[in-house]
């Protein structure tokens, strides 16, 4: 009984450049016959192959040209692992004279049409969703649609030297890219191929760029900050180690410099930091990289650039390549920030894709699986247990809106995703007000379990002060006459507004932060005029690090408040405040 029986194969066909003899054509026939049964075989002459044959039955081609001889040794001695390189060469010759063909059958599809970055394939009956296939002139795909008589896939690469009838072959492996700590300090493309010109990365491993998320059991509580370095967002929506804190606003309202800012922050800290380009401009992303480099952050970053000129499959595939190396390090126990700039155009990338592969669009022309697009890839951010090394993934995706519309289908759909958003307002923008995060529209879900004992004392009633300021200064427009307490209470907030402004690649340490909100809290600011008041407080900072050293390295290293250390504080403050009074009327 033949063994590939399930098949609905009915003929076959051998290419030779000349005729086997009968000898030949018996082991031929005997091969067909004890695997596809009795099947007719039809002998055609081909010049093109010099040496061998190629027998071809239904989706499966069996190549024993000089071509296909060639391929099979080089996949057996792919099977060498050069660990030690003094023996490297005994092994090949070990493995050269172990060698011997075997009768390997491969699925070989040929395209039926190909452009815009997609490619339609007959032939290959078993390929799977998902699996990589390469072209006869080497360029990959990966298959992304199943139907019945063909599949669609996406092209990594150029689409232009493909044309209609040339060969695909499978691969049996799902697309993935190569990790290693040499990627660190590099800028490399939606492949993990580096396109910085420093020379190749040795990688240490291969992860695939789809994976399931950490079930709950292989979770732990996010309790650990993460800390941003910026006064609002610390104070008020505070980030843990394993989150997911969207960042979302208008074009230029400052998204990307948030989170450039948090990369920053993280120098020292043992914190590997990943930045994902979709979509962006080649020349944003370079100064990008020089800002991070000056700053000595490159060290410790990985930039993945799928650009604008980029084709939709290599900016569908980029946020995922950048998640694998993520899970890499994770999986060693580190802490990992993963910044997604930005899923808006992510999603862009992805409805091209579905389109063309001629899927049902839905709601604004996406796809509906658009949800399933973000939610699986948002889902793989976690707090690893300990048993799994104690590593998390922090990611901090950016979302466009367009004129503040957080109601929109993808701003929607990522905000049902994460655990918050930072929703920064353009008026708020415009004003001045940078970061211009919306106090009223910005939340985390994890709250006050992400802070550190001395930012969650210092911090106190902050952002309850903020909100009852904004809704006073609407009221007090239309009113002329204010009694004392009202203009003391617009003062204390006007104060408030002022220190949260804070300059671009300028992140605040954690004494810094919880001096300034301790000072803020017991009014040391009020009365101070609003131009002054950042003044005020970088003199009164570097006042506490000449004077009290003692009080920064007790806040840095306990992480805790006493009431001691806070009455301490804005006795010193005061007394500040009082030798500058001539200085800031």
């Amino acid at each position: 009984m033949p063994t590939d029986s399930k098949s609905n194969n009915d003929s076959a066909t051998l290419l030779c450049s000349a005729l086997p003899n009968e000898e030949q054509l018996s082991r031929i026939n005997a091969f067909i016959e004890k695997k596809y049964g009795n099947l007719p075989l039809e002998i055609i002459k081909d010049d093109s192959i010099k040496r061998g044959f190629k027998l071809t039955v239904g989706g499966k081609v069996y190549d024993w040209t000089d071509h296909g001889r060639l391929m099979q040794l080089k996949d057996y001695l792919g099977q060498l692992v050069s660990s030690n390189e003094s023996d490297i060469i005994p092994l090949v010759k070990k493995k050269i004279e172990d060698f011997y063909l075997k009768a390997r059958g491969q699925e070989i599809g040929r395209i039926t049409s190909v452009g815009d970055g997609i490619a339609s394939l007959s032939g290959l009956e078993h390929a799977r969703y998902g699996e990589i296939v390469v072209f006869e002139n080497g360029v990959k795909g990966m298959v992304q649609d199943l139907k019945r008589d063909k599949i669609g896939c996406i092209i990594f690469g150029d689409d232009e030297d493909l044309t209609e009838g040339m060969e695909a072959v499978r691969t049996g492996k799902n697309a993935g890219v190569p990790v290693g700590d040499g990627f660190l300090g590099r800028i490399v493309n939606a492949l993990g191929a580096p396109i910085d010109g420093l020379g190749p990365i040795e990688e240490e491993d291969y992860y695939p760029v789809e994976s399931p998320a950490p079930g709950i059991i292989d979770r732990q509580p996010v309790c650990e900050p993460l800390e941003t370095g910026i006064l609002a967002i610390d104070s008020m929506f505070p980030i843990g180690r394993g989150q997911r804190e969207l960042i979302i606003g208008d074009r230029q309202t400052g998204k990307t410099a948030i989170a450039i800012d948090t990369i920053l922050n993280q120098k020292d800290k043992n914190v590997i930091c990943i930045y994902v380009s979709i979509g962006q401009k080649a020349s944003s992303t370079a100064q990008l990289a020089e800002n991070l480099r000056v700053r000595g952050a490159m060290d410790y970053t990985v930039i993945i650039n799928a650009g604008a000129g980029d084709p939709a499959p290599l900016q569908y595939i980029a946020p995922y390549a950048g998640c694998a190396i993520a899970e890499y390090f994770m999986n060693k126990g580190r802490d990992v920030l993963i910044v997604y700039d930005d899923l808006s155009k992510h999603a862009i990338a992805y409805r091209a894709i579905s389109l063309l592969l001629e899927r049902s669009p839905g709601r604004e022309a996406y796809p509906g699986d658009v949800f399933y697009l973000h939610s699986r890839l948002l889902e793989r951010s976690a707090r690893l247990s300990d048993k799994l090394g104690g590593g998390s993934m922090t990611a901090l995706p950016i979302v466009e809106t367009q004129a503040g519309d957080v109601s929109a289908y993808i701003p929607t759909n990522i905000i049902s995703i994460t655990d918050g958003q930072i929703f920064l307002e353009s008026d708020l923008f415009f004003s001045g007000q940078r970061p211009a995060v919306n106090v009223g529209l910005s939340v985390s879900r994890v709250g006050g379990a992400a802070q550190t004992k001395a930012m969650k004392s210092a911090a106190g009633s902050i952002r309850l002060d903020l909100a009852q300021y904004r809704e006073m200064e609407v009221f007090t427009q239309f009113a002329s006459d204010l009694d004392d307490a009202t203009k003391e209470q617009l003062s204390y907030g006007q104060g408030l507004v002022q220190l949260l402004r804070q300059p671009q690649y300028s992140p605040m340490n954690l004494s810094s932060q919880a001096i300034t909100l301790i000072a803020a809290s017991a009014h040391i600011f009020t009365g101070i005029p609003t131009n002054k008041v950042k003044d005020f407080q970088g003199n009164m900072l570097n006042f506490f690090e000449e004077k009290h050293p003692e009080i920064i390295s007790e806040i840095i290293t306990k992480k805790t408040l006493s009431s001691e250390m806070r009455k301490t504080i804005i006795e010193y403050a005061s007394k500040f405040r009082e030798s500058y009074a001539s200085e800031y009327r």
